[in-house]
């Protein structure tokens, strides 16, 4: 590969500086330095520089300090969480506590508890007093993440407390008052959940204040390379590597990878090509990326909608109605999935029985 192929490797969105081509000419033209393209500046843990998220920071900067409820939106592995920090870091509750939860992760019987926290003697095993989430983050902030999977009768004392800013213990009758900013994000249309009176109207405009879109690593492809740079470093000095170069072959196809798991996704597979890395340049493992692509990759449209189906009802594990069913995180109704799942023949293959 000649040194004009390494110029021409801007093309899908890599910003090589002009002292890096200069480099390149000088060196191996078929790899590149690592350190050349390591970003200048992290911006709160955000690693990137293209435009799409450059707006992102932007947003960011202007909602901080003013105290506004925020509405993360964006595909899971997208950066939900740093959005949520960055926000608290530069606002004015930074000195105070950054509270997290996953409305998602946490039992539904257990997640009011959570929420607003117990008296001893509240339910059986309450054997002591515990604060909730809100209660922790007073002058701080909450960042409440999958909001969309929150029940419905949750949804009535989550806007109350976002109104009134008081809430009482399970179990107890006196008003607690608090100063929470809340944070929520989410992987789903709140739109459609509303439509689909999966999701209270009146709460999502309540946390919709000031929406931020945190856009898919395919829609900044341009800040591929400096992630890779940035995660190869991390991992490198965490197990004690010195990883320099990666060839530029190995980063076209990184590029060219879509990353359905988006930076999570990303960094996860950095830190798999360190681990196997047994020199200064990055080895990784590209044919896992083929091999995955050219199985994940319907050929039609038809089958394109099979897969994405069938992927929700199995992440769903196969419940398709209700709050957290197959039809709500597809977004559309539980009549039309089920139509669709006709249409595209996709039964349940744990009823059939095993000869």
């Amino acid at each position: 590969m000649g040194c004009n192929n390494v110029i021409a490797f801007e093309s899908p969105g890599l910003a090589v500086l002009p002292s890096t081509i200069a480099r390149y000419a000088a060196s191996d033209p078929a790899e590149l330095l690592l350190e050349d393209l390591e970003p200048a500046s992290v911006f709160e843990g955000i690693v990137g520089r293209s435009d799409v998220l450059q707006e992102v920071i932007d947003q960011i900067r202007i909602v901080a300090p003013m105290d506004a409820t925020v509405l993360i939106q964006g595909e899971t592995g997208t950066g939900k969480e740093l959005v949520a920090r960055a926000v608290h870091a530069l606002s004015n509750r930074r000195a105070s506590a950054f509270i997290t939860m996953n409305c998602a992760a946490i039992p539904h019987e257990l997640l009011e508890s959570e929420i607003f926290g117990h008296e001893k003697g509240a339910f059986t095993g309450a054997a002591t007093r515990k604060a909730g989430r809100f209660e922790a983050a007073h002058q701080g902030t909450l960042f409440m993440d999958e909001i969309g999977d929150m029940p419905l009768e949750l949804q009535t004392k989550v806007l109350r407390i976002l109104q009134e800013q008081a809430f009482e213990r399970l179990g107890s009758n006196v008003t607690q008052r608090v100063s929470v900013r809340v944070v929520a994000a989410t992987n789903q249309d709140l739109d459609q959940l509303v439509s689909e009176k999966q999701f209270r109207s009146d709460l999502y405009y309540r946390l919709n204040v000031f929406p931020i879109r945190v856009p898919p690593l395919r829609e900044r492809r341009e800040d591929i390379p400096l992630l890779v740079a940035y995660f190869v470093k991390v991992y490198s000095e965490r197990m004690n590597k010195q990883i320099e170069t990666i060839g530029a072959d190995d980063m076209e196809a990184l590029l060219d990878h879509d990353w359905p798991g988006n930076i999570r996704e990303l960094q996860n597979f950095v830190e798999r090509s360190v681990i196997l890395t047994p020199g200064r340049v990055l080895k990784p493992p590209i044919s896992e990326l083929l091999r995955r692509r050219s199985v994940s990759k319907p050929v039609t449209l038809k089958e394109c909608e099979r897969e994405h189906i069938l992927k929700a009802i199995e992440e769903a594990n196969w419940v398709i109605a209700g709050p957290h069913g197959a039809a709500a995180r597809l977004g559309m109704a539980r009549s039309t999935l089920m139509y669709r799942m006709r249409k595209l023949s996709i039964k349940d293959e744990r009823r059939v029985p095993v000869a």
